[in-house]
């Protein structure tokens, strides 16, 4: 059946075909076939759609194929959100409506297919965009060189997700075959491409989040790093002297102050993290006293000294050279350094402790303190986890740093864990292969 020139097909009348109806060829057969297998196993949406692309070229005039989504409160019959284009391939160049055009549903001749859930054939272009002239989409692909094209809707369970566009160069490209082939097609891919769509945006979706978190702690941390040197030249009397109750309250406000920078470092390694910003920078023969464990406990001496803990190492009387990150490395001791002060006791003790082998050297922090339950053990190095034990949710944190150690000591090709006796005492410890298994030096 030839689509008229002057109207718009609908075929109400048509159901989907199932796989093996005679009206199918053996080749259409064998097609429809390697979709079911190939498309549902696609690891991605580009995966699936390419496949689909090339596989059906053969069985249906397609110079061009696209695929949307319904967006924003468009997945219903009343047709009311926006349609946006997620993916499209041509053989020719350039396409000029690609990923990302977006238009309204209401109002628009694709919210006719969305409620009634038909293919639409479409047969010449030119003559459509005559009697359509608002129509920017049509206007686009006319100007690619399509002549004619077959919308079909997607859909999951009888909710509309989507649309499948089959465009041709050629005019008239289209008949009843065509469309049934079609929604044979149609069928085998909705699910399939719609869970990637949604597991596509819930990555975009948390691409953004620590993209906003990284860019809020940066924006909070040079302000309140200013405000602490403030209080700081404030409490050396640089400008004049400072009575006892003003100083106890200035010292107050700097340990409040520096307990939210430490919030935000850890908030900002996170956002590294998650970010694939994080890359190894290895060094060889590196001194890890002087490049790591030195400047870890300088970053923790004030947390400490608020707390009177003491921190008392033991350390190797000659070293070895190691091979590491050492900005990364340092990160990773100073959270479990921290760790160790804010759930240790108050006038505790911290124990750190190096040793080295052969083929590894091992960082503990040790400390006095509630400890951690054995159950609570599997939590300890997840993101934003907290332990549930009462005597540890008094304790301030975040659930990022054991985390980020974690992640930065998976890079190294180490691994890191976690001892405690429950009421008494918990230790933490970092091993590290020497040398680091394909690592690059720079």
């Amino acid at each position: 059946m030839n689509v008229s020139t002057r109207d718009t097909v609908r075929f109400p009348e048509l159901s989907t075909p199932s796989i093996d109806s005679e009206e199918f060829s053996a080749e259409e057969r064998e097609a429809l076939t390697a979709i079911d297998r190939k498309v549902t196993g696609a690891q991605t949406l580009d995966e699936a759609m390419d496949f689909l692309f090339d596989a059906t070229r053969g069985i249906s005039p397609c110079d061009r194929l696209g695929l949307a989504f319904v967006e924003e409160g468009g997945g219903s019959a009343t047709g009311y959100g926006r349609v946006v284009a997620h993916w499209t391939r041509a053989v020719y160049e350039p396409v000029l409506l690609g990923k990302g055009f977006a238009q309204d549903l209401r109002g628009s001749s694709l919210q006719e297919v969305l409620r009634t859930g038909r293919p639409r054939v479409i047969g010449d272009l030119d003559h459509y965009l005559r009697e359509h002239p608002n129509s920017a989409s049509t206007r686009a692909i006319v100007h690619e060189g399509i002549r004619s094209s077959m919308t079909c809707p997607l859909a999951v369970e009888g909710r509309p997700v989507g649309f499948l566009f089959r465009s041709s160069r050629e005019s008239h490209a289209y008949d009843r075959h065509h469309v049934r082939l079609h929604l044979a097609i149609a069928e085998r891919l909705s699910q399939a491409v719609e869970k990637a769509w949604r597991i596509e945006q819930l990555a975009a979706a948390n691409r953004a989040y620590f993209e906003m978190l990284g860019f809020v702690a940066h924006e909070l941390k040079s302000p309140l790093a200013s405000l602490v040197m403030d209080i700081e030249a404030l409490l050396a009397e640089q400008f004049g002297p400072v009575p006892p109750d003003q100083r106890n309250r200035l010292g107050r406000m700097t340990g409040k102050a520096e307990y939210l920078l430490s919030l935000i470092g850890d908030y900002l390694n996170l956002a590294r993290i998650e970010n694939a910003e994080l890359r190894l920078n290895l060094r060889n023969g590196l001194s890890i006293v002087e490049e790591v464990i030195t400047p870890s406990i300088e970053l923790v001496r004030n947390l400490a000294d608020q707390q009177r803990t003491t921190v008392e190492l033991d350390l190797p009387e000659s070293p070895r050279p190691v091979q590491l990150d050492p900005s990364l490395l340092t990160v990773a001791v100073v959270n479990l350094l921290s760790n160790a002060v804010k759930y240790g006791e108050e006038c505790g003790l911290i124990r750190l402790r190096l040793q080295q082998t052969e083929g590894s050297l091992r960082v503990s922090v040790w400390n006095r303190g509630p400890g951690f339950p054995p159950l609570e053990r599997s939590k300890l190095f997840r993101k934003f986890s907290r332990l549930q034990s009462p005597e540890l949710l008094k304790r301030k944190g975040t659930g990022v740093g054991l985390y980020t150690a974690w992640r930065i000591v998976q890079l190294h090709g180490g691994r890191i864990h976690a001892e405690s006796e429950p009421g008494q005492w918990a230790e933490f410890a970092l091993e590290i292969p020497q040398p680091i298994p394909n690592g690059e030096l720079k």
